[in-house]
Formats: C-alpha cells, sequence, structure tokens
C-alpha cells in the first residue's frame, strides 16, 4: 500500500522554516534576559566587596580611631573583564582588605580632613557602553554629609552606612 504525498520520511522547507522562526523568537526574549541577568550577577561582586570594605573601616575606626584612605585600586575603572587587584595597595592592606582573585570593579576609600568620615566607593564598565556604574557606602561627617568619593561615585544618592547604587542606572543593563 503506497502513502499518498511523499516519498520517504522528513520535515518540508515550510516545517523548518517554522522551527527557525520559534528558535529566533525565543532567543529574542531569552539572550537580553541572560544579559541582565550576567550583569547583575557582576555587579553583585562591588556590593559583597564594599559591604566588606564597610566592615573593616569600622573596625579600624573602634581600634585606631581613625578611617583610613585607599587609593583606588585598579587604578583606572575596569571594562568587560576582570582586571588583577593590586593586593600592594598601601590603605587596602593597612586595612587588612583585599578581595579574591581579580575583580570587575576599581575599589577606593575616601576619608574626610579630620578622619572621621568616609565613603567607600566602586566603578566599573562592565557592559561595555563607556558609562561606568558606581556603587558606594558612606559614614557622614558630624555635619551629615558625606565625603566626596574616591573613584567617581556621586555621593549624594547614597545612604549612611548603606551599600548602594550611586546611580539609578547602577546594576542595569542596556538591554
Amino acid at each position: 500500500m503506497q502513502r499518498s504525498g511523499r516519498a520517504g520520511a522528513g520535515f518540508t522547507m515550510i516545517e523548518l522554516m517554522i522551527v527557525i522562526a520559534i528558535v529566533g523568537m525565543l532567543a529574542a526574549v531569552a539572550i537580553p534576559n541572560y544579559l541582565r541577568f550576567q550583569m547583575k550577577a557582576k555587579s553583585s561582586e562591588a556590593k559583597v566587596n564594599l559591604a566588606a570594605i564597610h566592615t573593616a573601616e569600622e573596625s579600624y575606626f573602634s581600634e585606631f580611631g581613625t578611617y583610613l584612605p585607599a587609593t583606588a585600586e585598579p587604578p583606572a575603572i575596569p571594562g568587560t573583564t576582570r582586571t588583577v587587584f593590586d593586593i600592594a595597595n598601601p590603605g587596602f592592606l593597612t586595612l587588612g582588605w583585599q578581595p579574591e582573585g581579580t575583580v570587575f570593579f576599581s575599589y577606593g576609600v575616601a576619608v574626610s580632613g579630620d578622619n572621621t568620615a568616609y565613603t567607600a566607593d566602586a566603578g566599573a564598565d562592565i557592559d561595555g557602553n563607556s558609562t561606568p556604574q558606581y556603587w558606594g557606602v558612606a559614614k557622614l561627617d558630624a555635619g551629615g554629609s558625606p565625603v566626596a568619593a574616591e573613584v567617581g561615585c556621586p555621593v549624594a544618592t547614597l545612604r549612611p552606612s548603606q551599600v548602594g547604587p550611586c546611580t539609578p542606572q547602577a546594576g542595569q543593563s542596556v538591554f
């Protein structure tokens, strides 16, 4: 008995094109979500490290009565790839803090003139759009003002002693 229509088993060109169109639509939805998730995961590095720097600064202050400045390390804001963190940075070395391995962000700590307030901040361009994102944590001075940041965080948006974004777009993807 002969089947009508096709002589061999297989897919028609129309069926293959429909499958390709469906895969394309799924990719159009999935890829931007994946990139957004990846950027948020990379941004978590800054939040965790700034919380650790905040803890180290408070511990140092409780022992020595002063906060400790640390120049930006790495000195330039990194791009889309990880960068080596120089563990010999004098401020971070004295503070007793260093990240594990390479970093996406540049970290720094600026202190007030009387060393009783500080801002620790981090900056990176992890999505490669030439607009760095900044995160920070600040201990306000006696007048309730934040100290200007070392790396570039606009400090006006920081809440006292809480790690947070310095700009509304920090941690957000362009996709």
